[in-house]
């Protein structure tokens, strides 16, 4: 069976392949799954998605009538696809429920220190020979705080860093992680934490209870020589409320891998382009921001973990079996 994958990289590409050699064969294309590219889909049982595919109710209609009756998706979050109109089309849809939390983690680390150490200036000046150091003082991590919102797989690996690092931890969850706690975590308040932090990290998904956790009145508690990470979901900070912080001169760096409008313009080349999002154009312009798109995930361990989960799941569903991967279930 052949089966269509949507929005693969060039990296990606022979890993799906080799993954899905044999039995199966995978047909991979570098267009995004959307209202606009959904009818390639049409004679295909199953299709595979990437985290930035629109898969809204006219996309999964436009699948339903083509033939489609597996997404797989490759990726853990979901907030982009409508699960109550794919279970009325009797649709089965899988995911990948976990892999390496460490690069994530260690991005969102290697985000902290890049605004923290002034890395990004620095390269920049260095390319024009430029080799003064105004501009560039960094703050030790050691004995710093660092607050940490969601304590799962991600949150408990950028702790164990941080723990490294000599740093005092503040964590915020609606379920406390013993492994965390062990290392000598304190878990208070969202709040106070904000209040209490040198360095705050998000690692929280993004659901109606956290969409917009980090705004205007977040941002306002946070101190003024604050570093914020974010490498889980855009929709966790509201941006335009940033911009203004940041306007006001406040917080020592900002670390951003996903944006909460990315959708149209992450994964593409639009530096030929006017840019038509004024909050992304005027974010980008803070010497202490540093946006990277959305590539936290993105090592080889853990997209291959993520291809060999997305071959299960398909397997899977050719075999009627369900696994903790399963969103929706199709019909029995």
């Amino acid at each position: 069976m052949e089966i269509l994958a949507f929005g693969v990289t060039a990296d990606e590409k022979p890993l799906l392949e080799r993954a899905f050699a044999g039995e199966h064969e995978a047909r991979c294309l570098e267009v995004f799954l959307t209202e606009d590219t959904a009818p390639i889909a049409a004679g295909y049982e199953i299709v595979s998605s990437s985290v930035n595919a629109d898969l809204n109710a006219r996309v999964l209609n436009i699948l339903d009538a083509g033939g489609t009756r597996m997404i797989a998706q490759r990726s853990t979050g979901f907030n982009n696809i409508d699960l109550d109109v794919a279970a009325r089309l009797g649709m089965t849809v899988g995911r990948v429920s976990f892999y390496s939390p460490y690069s994530v983690a260690e991005f969102a680390w290697t985000l902290a220190m890049a605004v923290n150490r002034r890395i990004v200036r620095a390269s920049i000046r260095t390319r024009d020979f430029d080799f003064r150091l105004n501009g560039l003082m960094g703050r030790d991590m050691r004995g710093r705080t660092v607050g940490v919102l969601g304590t799962g797989k991600i949150g408990e690996a950028f702790t164990r860093i941080a723990h490294g690092f000599g740093m005092n931890l503040l964590g915020w969850d609606a379920v406390e992680n013993p492994a965390c706690a062990a290392l000598g975590m304190t878990y208070v308040q969202k709040e106070e934490l904000f209040a209490s932090s040198d360095l705050i990290s998000l690692h929280v998904p993004l659901l109606d209870s956290t969409h917009h956790i980090i705004d205007a009145a977040a941002l306002k508690a946070m101190r003024d020589d604050a570093i914020l990470v974010n490498s889980s979901r855009g929709g966790l900070i509201d941006t335009e409320a940033l911009v203004t912080e940041l306007r006001a001169g406040r917080f020592s760096g900002i670390g951003l891998d996903v944006y909460e409008a990315e959708a149209g313009v992450f994964f593409l080349d639009k530096s030929l382009e006017t840019v038509e999002d004024d909050t992304l154009a005027r974010l980008v312009t803070f010497p202490h921001v540093v946006v990277t798109s959305h590539q936290a995930y993105y090592t080889s361990d853990a997209v291959g973990q993520i291809i060999e989960t997305t071959v299960r799941n398909v397997a899977d569903y050719l075999a009627g079996r369900r696994s903790e991967n399963t969103l929706v279930p199709g019909p029995a």
